[in-house]
């Protein structure tokens, strides 16, 4: 199905057991889905579930970025020594809304050296930033080498516009791919948004999506 193979299926809810977790995990083989999107804990029972049937995608610094960039780099390399092909990095907002770019941009380059080799999103959760802001969190993506800019975590008081997505497309120019996600929860919006430009939509009701479609 073509709508699913621009979608990163997405589980990061805590609640969740082994069982749950697997049923997921086959369900979205099957559906085929581009990825799949696990908290940490979870990759490596993704691993043994699925092998290389799909690829499997996590989380860098979830769902806030405000740890250490240590801390970050220590997870990251956990999760690509694990089997992850994908991680999707939360860049520190405190210090980008402090005017420290260049931490910033440190941090977002160590975690590129780090990934080399794998796909890296940086998550700027829009909702938290200006129209300005989102300029300048682009520039910090590109300049780092980042695959993708993400719209956002979900977890945010807002989650994907279709402003943004087009924002980005126009300011990259094709120099970055863009990853919608949060909010994005039926057939109608997914098809706006990947016409709005995104390249990927993470979201976690892919099955209900597919399966309405």
């Amino acid at each position: 199905m073509w709508i699913a193979n621009h979608i990163d299926n997405t589980l990061l809810r805590p609640n969740v057991s082994d069982r749950e977790v697997e049923a997921f995990l086959r369900a979205s083989v099957e559906a085929g889905f581009y990825a799949v999107c696990l908290n940490p804990v979870w990759i490596p029972f993704a691993k043994k579930v699925v092998g290389n049937g799909i690829r499997l995608c996590s989380v860098v610094g979830f769902p806030l970025g405000e740890t250490t960039k240590e801390i970050k780099l220590h997870e990251a390399s956990y999760l690509l020594e694990q089997g992850a092909d994908e991680i999707d990095v939360v860049m520190r907002i405190s210090a980008f809304k402090s005017g420290r770019y260049g931490e910033v941009l440190e941090e977002l380059l160590s975690l590129r050296r780090c990934s080399e080799g794998k796909v890296m999103k940086v998550i700027v959760e829009t909702a938290y930033l200006s129209q300005e802001e989102k300029s300048r969190a682009l520039e910090l993506c590109l300049d780092s080498g980042a695959d993708f800019i993400k719209t956002s975590t979900g977890f945010a008081p807002q989650g994907a516009r279709l402003e943004d997505v087009k924002l980005f497309k126009e300011l990259s120019r094709g120099r970055i791919r863009v990853k919608a996600a949060g909010g994005i929860r039926d057939y109608e919006t997914v098809v706006s948004f990947l016409r709005a430009g995104a390249d990927r939509i993470g979201t976690s009701s892919g099955l209900d999506i597919v399966r309405n479609f």
